[in-house]
């Protein structure tokens, strides 16, 4: 039978199959192409740069689809040498190919096959013309021959081998040119050499052949690209072995894995598969700044048992997104945990919404003197009693020095004043969806001790820049954010102007801290309990960043203060977006003004400096002091057990233990450290001294003691060694663990949860 006799048998069948077929379609070049879609998907910055790969598809492994410039000449020759030599000579089917195959089965002899390129691809496009595993029936070799000629009428065969090394499986799971490039040999199409060539065309044959057979048929590839006497084979098979076991194509690669999980989840789907690129709000150059600037950060953290961090940072006026750092990479134990959308303990950073509501509420104002002293406070599980980090009171300060320096003490009382309910209300107000009820929390909330997420904070945050304005955030750009009031303007205004004054935090931060800038920022760190989060937050006119440290494990950091932690990477961020772009104060709204004033205590000596202060109209006043009976009224004050043995003295008769009351229940603080914390003790008397469980701990009218869990019996002690005063006091929550305690350094004072 000669190709003319095939050839004429072959056009009777394709108008058979015409006349059977009247509305036979075949799908455009452009159709296919616009279907396809890589097992990966590829985030985008918003101008357009790739800052993430990320498999989506687990059945399959695609890559990109690669244009047919794109792809090396070396392959496009191999590929049609090897599968299909008159390529560009047939118009759909090798009629001479056809006739050789007949022939050779006719006398039972092996020949190549007769399927050309074309005809591949419409077995590839076309379901119903894809052998099965008895291989393809009379009917479908039928149907795929008709195909290939009416592909060949209406594609180029650019177009034709194009999608062809675009759509044909190579080994495994890995489908076109792309996926076998980056998985066998680490690179992209275009750098294929000619023995890489050679065993790509030959996996197209025998894709799951034992690498062996894979060599063999590269070899003989290789020979009809090049002079046979010129092939060079050898060491061939060890190639081969060697790149059909790598898998140099990860499952994601980028510097934005966790923003890519994000935008992934969010992206709506089209029925088939998620969209094979997605364009985010995020700046390429300040995402690479910020993994970088984390990292570097905590490596040096690291000899203080630090490993992983988060970064955000939003734009103020829309709620972009435009950095997303979930975590420290290769450094962290927990590198899939997205540290951007964990729950965590905020520590003081949730102070300024606490003092904007009480100011707006007209409790307090910035001057309002609050005093930063050992307090008890009655609750329903016994007194709460907050201490400042350092265990030392600063007496009488002011609301702005006490946000601004971040002392425990006044935060509480201000709390008392607000009510953990209300406050709680605020909180959600802002967009932070507490899990509990504010009396779940209690007059802890003020310092933090519910769980936020980093993103969650740091828009809040935003809100503050923007005003008292709540809007959510966004990871696609969006024509206009849906702002809702959520803090009364003025006094968001007078907190942002406390959280950007230098002197308000000089007593704990002292005035040339990480956290001063040579522009215009509001800043506010934070750390939890145990030191097991290390915050900072803050805006600037365009912008808020936000950033955590510590360890997704929850264990703690040893001896990180709020700005030695997070501070440093904070500054660093602002550093960079205020390079050449100005952020100045904001403009005072409405109702509020300005007035000079003066402080004082129950004797007329100077509390604070004199200064110009800002105030909501109708709460300005020019003097504040504390009259001596405002200072201890909230002290607890109680007698001393009764029936006990009189000596008959003076000292016996007048002295007794004034604080704390008998029967007290203390609760120690789940935001402070415990060998962090003392437990008070006033008396009134002189030359005292204190037993606790009949053993001598301190000496004089004054006592501090580290509370140990359990039941105890606290006296008061003449010089002769008489009983005076007798108390029973209940210690509860976890005590000091000498196994868990850090570093003696870590003893130190630094900023912790008053920070």
């Amino acid at each position: 039978m000669n190709a003319s006799a095939v050839r004429r048998a072959a056009s009777a069948i394709f108008l058979i199959a015409a006349i059977a077929h009247p509305a036979w379609a075949v799908a455009t070049f452009d159709d296919v192409k616009r279907e396809y879609r890589p097992s990966d998907t590829v985030v985008l910055d918003r101008s357009g740069e790739v800052i993430q790969r990320l498999r989506t598809d687990a059945t399959v492994r695609r890559g990109q689809w690669v244009a047919l410039p794109d792809v090396s000449p070396a392959l496009r020759t191999a590929l049609v040498l090897s599968e299909d030599k008159r390529f560009y000579e047939h118009s759909g089917v090798d009629w001479r190919a056809v006739s050789a195959a007949a022939w050779g089965n006719l006398w039972a002899t092996k020949t190549r096959g007769a399927s050309t390129l074309s005809m591949q691809l419409a077995g590839l496009l076309d379901e119903d013309w894809r052998a099965t595993a008895g291989g393809r029936s009379l009917p479908q070799k039928i149907g795929q021959t008709v195909s290939a000629q009416l592909l060949e009428r209406s594609w180029r065969k650019d177009q034709i081998l194009e999608a062809y090394l675009n759509l044909v499986p190579f080994r495994g799971e890995i489908v076109g040119i792309d996926a076998l490039s980056r998985t066998l040999f680490g690179k992209a199409a275009h750098g294929l050499d000619e023995r890489e060539a050679a065993l790509a065309a030959a996996l197209v044959r025998a894709p799951n052949a034992k690498a062996v057979q894979v060599s063999q048929r590269a070899c003989g590839v290789l020979k009809t690209m090049q002079a046979p006497a010129k092939a060079d084979c050898d060491g061939l098979d060890l190639y081969a072995s060697a790149a059909l076991q790598r898998r140099a194509f990860d499952a994601t690669e980028g510097f934005a894995p966790h923003l890519a999980r994000q935008l992934v989840r969010q992206a709506p789907a089209d029925g088939k598969s998620r969209p094979a690129t997605v364009t985010s709000t995020v700046r390429a150059p300040l995402q690479r700044f910020a993994v970088q600037t984390l990292t570097q950060q905590l490596r040096e953290l690291r000899g203080r048992h630090v490993e992983d961090g988060a970064i955000v940072v939003l734009d103020n006026a829309t709620g972009e997104v435009l950095a997303w750092v979930g975590s420290s990479g290769e450094l962290s134990g927990a590198a899939e945990v997205d540290g951007v959308l964990a729950l965590r303990q905020p520590g003081s950073t949730l102070k300024p919404f606490l003092y904007a509501q009480a100011i707006a509420e007209r409790r307090i104002t910035a001057a309002s003197l609050l005093e930063d002293s050992s307090s008890q406070i009655p609750t329903a599980g016994g007194l709460y009693i907050p201490q400042n980090y350092d265990r030392q009171f600063k007496g009488l300060v002011s609301s702005r020095t006490a946000l601004g320096a971040s002392l425990n003490v006044p935060a509480v009382r201000t709390l008392v004043m607000v009510s953990p309910d209300a406050f709680h209300k605020q909180l959600r107000t802002v967009g932070l969806p507490l899990r509990e009820t504010g009396d779940y929390y209690g007059y802890s909330l003020a310092l933090g001790s519910s769980e936020v997420s980093l993103l969650a904070l740091a828009n809040a945050y935003r809100a503050l820049a923007n005003g008292g304005r709540y809007s959510t955030t966004s990871l696609s750009r969006q024509a206009r954010p849906d702002f809702k009031p959520a803090i009364a303007p003025g006094a968001t205004f007078i907190v942002s102007d406390i959280l950007a004054d230098p002197l308000a935090r000089a007593r704990t931060f002292g005035t040339d801290s990480i956290l001063a800038t040579r522009f215009w920022t509001a800043v506010k760190t934070g750390t939890s309990k145990d030191m097991r989060d290390n915050w900072a937050l803050g805006y600037s006119q365009r912008y808020t960043v936000g950033v955590w440290v510590g360890n997704a494990s929850g264990a703690p950091m040893w001896d990180v203060s709020g700005t030695s932690g997070a501070a440093p990477v904070w500054a660093a961020l602002m550093n960079y977006l205020h390079q050449t772009e100005p952020s100045r104060a904001p403009a005072p709204p409405a109702g509020v003004v300005q007035r000079q004033v003066t402080f004082a205590d129950a004797a007329g000596r100077p509390v604070e400096a004199a200064r110009s202060e800002w105030f909501l109209r109708g709460t300005e006043q020019a003097l504040f002091a504390m009259d001596s009976g405002a200072l201890g009224a909230d002290r607890t004050r109680a007698g001393g057990q009764k029936g006990l043995k009189d000596s008959g003295s003076a000292a016996s008769v007048a002295s007794r233990i004034t604080a704390p009351a008998n029967g007290t229940i203390v609760a120690l603080d789940p935001d402070i450290p415990p060998n962090r914390q003392r437990l008070g003790f006033a008396a009134e008397g002189q030359q005292l001294r204190w037993r606790m469980d009949g053993k001598e701990f301190a000496r004089g009218a004054q006592a501090q003691w580290l509370p140990w869990p359990g039941r105890h019996v606290v006296q008061l002690v003449g010089k002769s060694g008489e009983v005076l005063d007798e108390i029973r006091i209940e210690v509860r929550g976890a005590g000091v663990k000498v196994a868990l305690q850090p570093p003696a350094k870590a003893t130190q004072a630094g900023s912790g949860p008053s920070k």
